[in-house]
């Protein structure tokens, strides 16, 4: 059997071309004890991918240049060597970017018993859902009342924070940054104060998120940076905490970023800033499905997904990250 993927030709210098990313074919091998393969029908894209295109380690190891890209993607056995995962059993597993996937049974992950679509895994009730459920209640420690910021706010993660943040009672306020109109009305339609941060400098920014919630802010969801962080930080409330999961305004910068200006707003109100990266709290993954994932398949909080179809569309997925086209989750179709 044959496997298409994708791999890199070479590292990007700011944001990735398109012909960089080359679609391969190899033979696979034959099964060993305990393997599987998966054929891939989901594919996930995400953010913290370019970094892993540096060809330098950060928190997690550099893709190398000629071999397949990684990424999650949620699939069925198809042939199977491993008695805990017969052919036909959906799975999860980090081999995406291709169609067949060949794995070890300890690899991969038999998808969850939830009344839901086998995409939502990728998303809502994947990596991006846990990682908005950790930062709101691991890292900022988000009690009933608190004022809530989220940057990046119709995305994958911060669309689950702002509804975790709204549904987790008192009379606080839940405010979301975002870009495009029809972004602006979805959080609207959730119930949250949406701000948007087109053609604003950090100073413009401010004084809107300062009309959106005078008191300012408890906890702040940090997923962007540049303007949008500096604003937050002009918008604290005595004590609060900011979590930041990632920051996607710098991603593509061929030169260092510049710090916020005004760090001493961290000083002045007490505040707690705080960076996590949400395999470290993996551990808590099957407490996160049993809390949010009836919540996802009752309808209590929804989801949006953005579709590319087939498998050659990977990297036009990929790339439309970096400039607002996506609502909600990013996913490929296979």
């Amino acid at each position: 059997m044959q496997s298409r993927y994708f791999t890199l030709i070479d590292y990007p210098d700011g944001t990735p071309a398109r012909e960089l990313f080359d679609l391969r074919t190899r033979e696979l091998p034959e099964l060993g004890d305990g393997e599987i393969r998966v054929r891939n029908t989901w594919l996930s894209v995400d953010p913290y991918m370019r970094g892993r295109m540096s060809g330098v380690k950060t928190y997690v190891d550099p893709f190398i240049a000629g071999e397949p890209l990684e990424g999650a993607a949620v699939g069925e056995v198809i042939e199977s060597r491993n008695t805990r995962l017969p052919a036909g059993t959906r799975v999860s597993h980090m081999a995406g970017w291709r169609d067949v996937a060949q794995l070890p049974g300890d690899a991969v992950h038999p998808l969850p018993e939830l009344d839901v679509p086998d995409s939502a895994f990728l998303g809502v009730l994947g990596m991006p859902g846990m990682t908005a459920w950790t930062g709101l209640n691991r890292i900022a420690a988000m009690g009933e009342g608190d004022n809530v910021l989220v940057s990046a706010a119709a995305g994958a993660v911060g669309s689950l924070a702002v509804q975790l943040a709204r549904a987790r009672g008192g009379k606080g306020r839940v405010v979301g940054i975002a870009g495009a109109p029809e972004k602006l009305e979805w959080l609207a339609s959730l119930g949250v104060e949406p701000v948007s941060y087109r053609g604003k400098d950090a100073g413009e920014l401010a004084a809107d998120l300062h009309k959106a919630c005078p008191e300012g802010f408890d906890v702040v969801y940090e997923n962007v940076g540049g303007a949008c962080l500096e604003a937050a930080l002009d918008n604290l409330r005595i004590g609060a905490r900011i979590a930041i999961c990632g920051l996607i305004d710098s991603y593509n910068a061929t030169a260092p970023a510049p710090g916020p200006s005004n760090l001493a707003k961290l000083l002045f109100n007490r505040a707690r800033m705080e960076g996590f990266i949400v395999t470290d709290h993996w551990d808590h993954y099957p407490h996160f499905l049993t809390t949010v994932g009836p919540l996802v398949a009752g309808g209590e909080i929804t989801y949006r997904e953005t579709v590319e179809e087939g498998l050659e569309a990977t990297p036009d997925a990929f790339l439309k990250l970096f400039d607002g086209s996506n609502t909600g989750k990013m996913l490929v179709k296979l």
